[in-house]
C-alpha cells in the first residue's frame, strides 16, 4: 500500500479486549515492518461507589484512532461497595464515552469498531419505548466519532440515525465458510449434499447471501407467535414452521446473527433432524450463551446439532472454548486489514465483498464435492 496515512495509527481497546487487540497489533506490525506497538493503554480507575473514569498518558493529537469496543464482555469485573460486579453493556458503553472524552478532540479521526452493536436489538419502536441503538449512535457522533464499524448488525437500517457519517456493516461470510471446510475437510458443497436454512424471517438476507455464493438451495423457518401474550417483554413463539425443499439426507448450515439462550436454534435443529437432515452446522456471528452452556451440552449429547461456529469478536468464556461442540472463528486478521486499509485512506469495499476469496477457497475443493 501507499504510505500516505490518514494520521499516526493508534489502536485502543476497552477493558477485556487486550488479547484480541494484541493479535491485531501483531498483524499490523508484521505488515509495516516495525517492532513498535500501535496499542495505546488507558487506565480505568474506579471509585468505591463504582463510578469510573478514563485516564490517557499518551497524546493522540493528529492520530488516526481505532477503538475496539466489545461491550458484551461480561468476563470483566469491578468493585462497587466492596462487591465484585460483572461489567454490563451499559458499563462498557460508558467507558467508551469516557475514552472519547479523554482524547479531548485532539485526534485527527476516531473510528469505533463495535463488533456487536450496543442495544442493536432495540432498533425499532413498536410501542412507547426507547430507541437505544439509534440514540447511542447519535451520541457517539456528537462526541466526535467519525466512523462506526460493526459486524452483522441485527438490523443495519439503524444507520439511518446517522445518515451523514460513516457506518460499515461487515459480514464474516468468508471466514465462516473457510473454518467449516477446515474443520470438516470431507464436507461436500454440492447442492445435492448441502443446504442452507434460515431459522427465521429476520435471518433471510444473510442466509440468501450464503446460499448464493455457495450455489446451494435455501429453506427457512418462520416463527408463529402468540401476539395476545407478552412473556419477558416478548410475544412467545408457539411453533416454527418450515418452508423449503426436502432436507432428508443432507448436511444443513443454519445461519443467524447471534445465539442468546439457544432455545430457538434448538427447536429449528430438532425439526430438521425429524425431517431426516444429516449433520447440522450452526453459524452465528455472536455467541452470547446467556443461559449458560448446560443446555447446549445436553442437545449435543442428543445429537441435535454437530457444531456451532461463532466468531471471537465478542468475549467467550474459557469453559465455552473447551466444549467439543464449539469452534471459534478468529477475526483478528480481518479486523487488522480493515484498520490498515482505512489508515491508508483506501476503500474497504473489496474487504466487504469477499466473493473473490470465497471462489478461490471453493476452487480448492474437488469438483465432485462442489457445484
Amino acid at each position: 500500500m501507499s504510505e500516505t496515512l490518514r494520521g499516526d495509527l493508534s489502536v485502543i481497546t476497552l477493558t477485556g479486549g487486550e488479547n484480541f487487540a494484541e493479535q491485531v497489533d501483531s498483524y499490523l506490525r508484521q505488515w509495516r515492518g516495525g517492532d513498535e506497538s500501535f496499542i495505546i493503554k488507558p487506565q480505568w480507575p474506579r471509585f468505591g461507589s463504582g463510578e469510573g473514569k478514563c485516564v490517557l498518558h499518551d497524546s493522540l493529537r493528529g492520530h488516526d484512532v481505532y477503538v475496539i469496543a466489545d461491550v458484551f464482555n461480561y468476563g470483566v469485573r469491578y468493585k462497587m461497595y466492596g462487591e465484585s460486579v460483572p461489567m454490563s453493556p451499559d458499563d462498557h458503553y460508558q467507558d467508551l464515552k469516557r475514552l472519547i472524552c479523554a482524547i479531548e478532540g485532539k485526534a485527527n479521526r476516531i473510528s469505533v469498531i463495535m463488533p456487536m452493536l450496543y442495544e442493536g436489538r432495540q432498533h425499532k419502536r413498536s410501542m412507547r419505548e426507547s430507541l437505544d441503538c439509534a440514540s447511542a449512535l447519535q451520541e457517539l457522533i456528537s462526541l466526535g466519532v467519525s466512523n462506526i464499524i460493526t459486524f452483522d448488525a441485527h438490523d443495519p437500517r439503524v444507520q439511518n440515525a446517522i445518515p451523514n457519517h460513516g457506518f460499515d456493516n461487515v459480514h464474516p461470510t468468508y471466514q465462516m465458510i473457510k473454518n467449516l471446510v477446515r474443520v470438516y475437510p470431507d464436507i461436500s458443497l454440492n447442492k445435492n449434499d448441502l443446504m442452507l436454512v434460515s431459522p427465521d424471517e429476520g435471518a433471510m438476507s444473510r442466509s440468501m447471501y450464503y446460499s448464493s455464493v455457495l450455489g446451494i438451495d435455501l429453506g427457512m423457518f418462520y416463527k408463529r407467535r402468540n401476539y395476545s401474550v407478552i412473556v419477558d417483554g416478548r410475544n412467545p413463539i408457539e411453533a416454527h414452521e418450515y418452508l423449503g425443499r426436502d432436507v432428508k439426507g443432507k448436511d444443513i448450515i443454519v445461519v443467524d446473527d447471534m445465539i442468546s439462550s439457544g432455545e430457538s436454534m434448538f427447536e429449528v435443529a430438532k425439526h430438521l433432524k425429524e425431517m431426516g437432515a444429516n449433520r447440522i452446522f450452526i453459524f452465528a456471528t455472536f455467541g452470547l450463551f446467556c443461559n449458560g452452556l448446560d443446555k447446549f451440552d445436553e442437545m449435543y449429547e442428543k445429537k441435535v446439532f454437530d457444531k456451532i461456529f461463532t466468531t471471537n469478536l465478542i468475549y467467550g468464556s474459557p469453559e465455552l472454548k473447551e466444549r467439543e461442540w464449539y469452534h471459534s472463528v478468529n477475526m483478528c486478521k480481518y479486523v487488522s486489514l480493515l484498520i490498515d486499509t482505512l489508515n491508508h485512506d483506501k476503500s474497504i469495499s473489496p474487504l466487504l465483498k469477499p466473493i473473490d476469496r470465497i471462489n478461490k477457497l471453493l476452487s480448492k475443493i474437488p469438483p465432485e464435492r462442489r457445484n
